[in-house]
């Protein structure tokens, strides 16, 4: 809308990005002379796996955004596409229609950050006191209204859904869901959802951190971890890996992967387990489902915690609650 807006011609492309091969979408844009492209992290490290080596010589930004953008897909622009082209990361929620943070064209770009708060949004991160924090993880809330903030949810009377849904951790106060840091020059970094956050013996620590690590495998396509807390007082933080074809999860693979992520994170971000899966499944706009698979895990039904219409393969979902059953069943 924005693009029709200012008389921009529009390009939309229906179909797999890496389908009949993995650089199809950038095939495309270099045909049509595109100048603003929008794609997703994970086509971008898709890309980088595959040798994909595009030329788009009218390209001028490259967006991304549906899940955090890591350093590396920075690095990998800058190589492949030329460092003249701004990697446009941004962060926001369908529920607002909008952004809370993106790029700047003003200010230097940080890998791995968006330039600053968009305009309009009084974007802070928050400890668990409430107090806003610089230079250290904190809760993303807004603390004054946006212009394209709801009002409330459909067919929920008394709007308890809706403030449940955003008002409770700070009374008065929009909070999103997500963890972030603000640093001291003012850039933001995503660091993944807060409730589906991992918080293993009272460390906080973010998905996405080891999502940069596992993903640059090249025996791996796709990952998942989540952090479930359990009945009976333990935390189970399983890793979900999505094989290339014709690799094996062989105890050789899992300790290389445990490796990767102790040495490019830390020990505390290696998981539980290592489990291989035929998919990870998403939400029709591309962000994997760490919550409602916790939830799964933690003995939830389906039907519960997420609508099967919303996810690009719900089959993938009987997945994960298969593995609860059992896991339920050998605990009993």
């Amino acid at each position: 809308m924005a693009g029709l807006l200012v008389g921009a011609a529009i390009v939309c492309h229906d179909g797999n990005p890496g389908f009949p091969t993995p650089g199809a979408l950038w095939d495309l844009a270099a045909r049509l002379d595109v100048t603003v492209l929008g794609t997703s992290p994970a086509y971008l490290q898709a890309s980088e796996k595959a040798s994909v080596h595009p030329s788009l010589p009218r390209l001028r930004t490259l967006g991304a955004t549906g899940s955090v953008v890591p350093e590396a897909a920075y690095r990998w622009v800058a190589t492949e596409l030329g460092s003249h082209i701004a990697l446009a990361a941004t962060s926001g929620g369908t529920d607002v229609v909008s952004a809370f943070a993106g790029p700047v064209p003003t200010v230097p770009i940080w890998a791995g950050e968006m330039s600053a708060p968009c305009l309009g949004v009084a974007l802070e991160a928050w400890d668990a006191e409430g107090r806003s924090v610089i230079d250290e993880v904190g809760e993303l809330v807004v603390t004054q209204p946006m212009p394209s903030m709801p009002l409330s949810f459909w067919d929920d009377p008394g709007d308890a859904r809706y403030r449940d849904a955003y008002f409770t951790a700070y009374p008065g106060v929009w909070r999103h869901g997500d963890w972030i840091t603000i640093t001291s020059r003012g850039t933001v970094l995503v660091h993944g959802r807060s409730d589906s956050t991992l918080n293993r013996n009272g460390i906080r620590m973010g998905s996405a951190d080891i999502y940069a690590v596992v993903e640059k495998l090249p025996e791996i396509t796709e990952s998942l971890v989540i952090g479930a807390e359990q009945e009976n007082g333990g935390y189970w933080m399983p890793l979900f890996v999505v094989l290339r074809d014709g690799m094996e999860l062989t105890d050789e693979l899992r300790e290389r992967i445990r490796a990767a992520i102790r040495t490019d994170a830390s020990p505390r971000h290696v998981p539980d387990e290592i489990i291989a899966v035929t998919g990870i499944p998403h939400t029709r706009t591309g962000k994997k489902l760490e919550v409602p698979v916790k939830r799964l895990l933690q003995g939830a039904e389906i039907q519960d915690v997420v609508d099967p219409q919303s996810v690009d393969d719900a089959g993938l979902l009987d997945v994960f609650a298969e593995l609860s059953s059992r896991r339920s069943r050998r605990w009993r």
